[in-house]
């Protein structure tokens, strides 16, 4: 049975300010309307979505602000909510029709456990071909592209599409991609099988021995802070059996790479992105960079000259692969 989780409300919001600390707007602009605090208590004096749309623009939806949150309000729900009544430019809605129109003609999907890569794992095909190779799953020709594409930028989902994309993968092990598809689908099917593709690399051996002491990993944060409480155990796991530094914070929290999201599609500022990207990367000096998200692998060789791989690319295609 599908359930949807309504967004906890914003009124809940007491102004403490702790999602600051986290959040890459307020990093980049240090005003405190560039902020989930600072939208919902705009939300709670009476603006409308349209009198905030240049910082609902300029969320990158990482998810950080939400573990933080010590009233438990579902920041990110609010923010993609409020991004839903935006009138849409037409080409992102010509972009989610498309790849609804893709989903339609898409074979029926293979049995057994699934990979669900998500648009840019998808646009790479050598590293699409590794990561299959590692995990030993079917690819799904309907990975839920439009249904992510209208979750990032707050569009319509079509409930008979929804179920039957939901339909064709309900009972199976899958491993997503996309780390907004992937909080919706803990939401949509509870109890699922699901794992992001980073938790599902970083569990393979022949993968998390070749991570180092001299590597700083960089892990995709809206997967991570959609399931924090259960995923800090995995990361502390991975930085305990190999000495890496890790895009963390003290309280163990993913301090956002902005870089997360469909290409081509991403809200707000490009520029943002390598800005944050160059201040992760202040006083460090790794050998080696390792990230979960193919976007970041593209983005982080534009700021630094150490070599930037995918967790996948680790493990040379030619040795034998242990599935988990």
């Amino acid at each position: 049975m599908y359930s949807t989780a309504h967004p906890r409300e914003y009124s809940a919001c007491s102004g403490c300010s702790l999602c600051r600390l986290v959040c890459p707007m307020w990093h980049q602009r240090r005003d405190p309307r560039y902020s989930p605090e600072g939208l919902a208590k705009a939300r709670q004096n009476g603006a409308a979505a349209a009198e905030l749309a240049e910082v609902l623009d300029a969320c990158a939806l990482c998810g950080a602000c939400d573990p933080v949150c010590p009233e438990g309000i579902d920041l990110t729900g609010m923010i993609m909510e409020l991004r839903g009544e935006l009138e849409l430019p037409p080409e992102l809605d010509a972009l989610q029709v498309a790849y609804g129109q893709a989903a339609a003609m898409a074979e029926a999907a293979p049995p057994g456990a699934l990979l669900l890569p998500g648009a840019a794992l998808r646009a790479d095909a050598a590293l699409l071909f590794r990561v299959r190779e590692l995990l030993g799953l079917g690819l799904a020709a309907d990975d839920g592209a439009d249904l992510a594409v209208a979750l990032e930028i707050g569009g319509d989902i079509d409930p008979i599409r929804r179920r039957r994309f939901l339909d064709a993968i309900d009972g199976r092990s899958l491993v997503v991609g996309d780390g907004l598809l992937l909080a919706a689908l803990r939401r949509w099917l509870p109890g699922a099988r699901l794992q992001g593709l980073g938790e599902a690399l970083g569990n393979l051996a022949v993968l998390r021995r070749r991570i180092t002491s001299a590597d700083f990993y960089v892990i995709e944060p809206r997967a991570f802070h959609a399931d924090h409480a259960r995923l800090v155990a995995h990361y502390d796991g991975l930085r305990r059996d190999s000495g890496c530094a890790m895009n963390l914070d003290l309280q163990r929290i993913a301090l956002p790479t902005r870089a997360s999201g469909y290409p081509g599609l991403r809200m707000g500022c490009a520029a943002e992105d390598l800005a944050q990207l160059r201040w992760l990367l202040q006083g460090r000096r790794p050998a080696r960079i390792v990230v979960e998200d193919p976007a970041d692998r593209e983005l982080l060789r534009r700021v630094t000259g150490a070599p930037v791989l995918h967790l996948a690319e680790l493990a040379a295609l030619n040795e034998e692969i242990h599935h988990a």
